[in-house]
């Protein structure tokens, strides 16, 4: 789910110039919908238009590059619409897909992009010498395998976007050693096992892990990253959302739990994202109170808790938050909602509060299965009650009551 203005932040600060790239075709951006897998980054088209003739290093670059381009080539199984047809010759800079820029010293391979070119095959270790590409995008293809290790030599590389395709393996640490990657998507692919924690320590500013087969707990650290997305969607994710979630880092803006095996509760610091637009937890098995902080995302545009075993009262402060366009509570065990809560029809705002418990409402859970909450005996960590509820003091009174708590 990225959004227009990460995508211009990318265009801005890792694509080459048109003077640069001196392309045809002209730069555009293709966002991704969700519907197939990826395509969140940015479209380049054409290639260098009869590149001057390179001297001194650039010759030896380019060298290198028609050997790891001709590697991979041999690599590819399939190509339906016979993109590779192009890559023929020493002239890099005219394959299809291949993107390169005028330096000093003559042009250099800068990014490859394949997009939706259903090309089935495997990535080459050769590709790591191309230490001048900043962009690898493979969206839409079938390739398979996994990611070589030698990856970590590609220092100019600041966006990877490997989705829908069909790799698999644990997750490709090499990633967390390219040293100067921001944009990380290796979403709808066969990825299986835990996420490293050092995922969460590295500077990306993007994170697209969703649709695989990742399994385990959430490392403690997820708070940490200073990423502004974050999709960990439709995986097999256990445990609880760590405690310190929220304590880190305040910057993010979007992030996606949905369709996982999470339980536990919704933790306080949740209140701390005060920047967050879209925040997901949907169809997972998490219970207990839904915390006051929330009503400190005065940012939230979404906010989906469906299919879960939350109950208790919706509260008066989240349903207040001005930024609200759709709040969907359904398919929870919630008791009640304040006039407050009831104004939201009058917004304009998509509000969902079916199969819940709530006398007198329409929709609701039949009368038996309201008995006994789920999730009564749960203690979640909770900050004393302040009231009124101070957001600029949210940040000490969490840390301190996490330290406390701690092991």
């Amino acid at each position: 789910m990225g959004k227009s203005w990460f995508l211009a932040f990318l265009l801005l600060h890792i694509i080459p110039t048109e003077a640069d790239f001196a392309v045809s075709g002209g730069v555009g951006i293709g966002i991704g919908n969700g519907d197939g897998g990826g395509g969140g980054g940015v479209w380049i088209g054409g290639g260098i238009n009869s590149p001057t003739t390179p001297s001194g290093s650039s010759v030896s670059k380019l060298n290198s590059a028609y050997s790891a381009l001709q590697a991979w080539k041999s690599a590819i199984t399939d190509d339906p619409s016979k993109i590779l047809d192009t890559w023929v010759g020493t002239d890099v800079c005219s394959y299809k897909g291949v993107f390169c820029s005028d330096r000093q010293s003559g042009p250099v391979v800068a990014g490859i992009d394949l997009n939706h070119a259903n090309l089935q095959g495997t990535l080459v270790k050769e590709l790591s010498s191309l230490t001048d590409m900043s962009l690898l995008h493979l969206n839409s293809n079938r390739f398979s395998g996994t990611i070589p290790d030698t990856f970590k030599d590609l220092t100019s590389l600041q966006e990877l976007d490997l989705s829908n395709n069909q790799f698999s393996g644990p997750f490709p640490v090499v990633t967390l050693y390219t040293p100067n990657l921001v944009y990380l998507d290796i979403r709808f692919n066969k990825f299986s096992g835990p996420l490293p924690e050092d995922l969460f320590n590295k500077r990306l500013d993007a994170i697209f892990v969703n649709d695989n087969q990742f399994t385990g707990q959430l490392p403690q650290n997820l708070g940490n990253s200073p990423a502004s997305v974050i999709n960990l969607a439709n995986n097999k994710f256990t445990g609880n959302i760590p405690a310190s979630f929220g304590i880190g880092s305040s910057k993010l803006k979007e992030i996606l739990f949905l369709n996982n095996q999470l339980t536990g509760c919704i933790p306080e610091g949740v209140g701390l994202f005060s920047e967050i637009q879209v925040f997901d937890v949907s169809s997972n098995s998490l219970m207990g109170h839904l915390p006051d902080t929330v009503s400190c995302m005065t940012e939230i545009e979404v906010l989906n808790l469906a299919h879960n075993q939350l109950s208790g009262s919706l509260p008066d402060l989240v349903c207040s938050l001005k930024s609200l366009m759709n709040l969907t509570v359904a398919f929870n065990f919630f008791s009640g909602f304040s006039q407050e809560c009831a104004k939201l029809f009058f917004r304009n705002v998509g509000f969902d509060f079916s199969d819940n418990c709530i006398p007198g409402r329409n929709m609701q859970r039949p009368q038996p299965d309201c008995s006994q909450i789920p999730g009564g005996g749960l203690s979640c960590l909770r900050i004393p009650a302040v009231q009124p509820l101070v957001c600029g003091s949210l940040l000490g009174m969490l840390e301190a009551n996490y330290s406390s708590s701690s092991p």
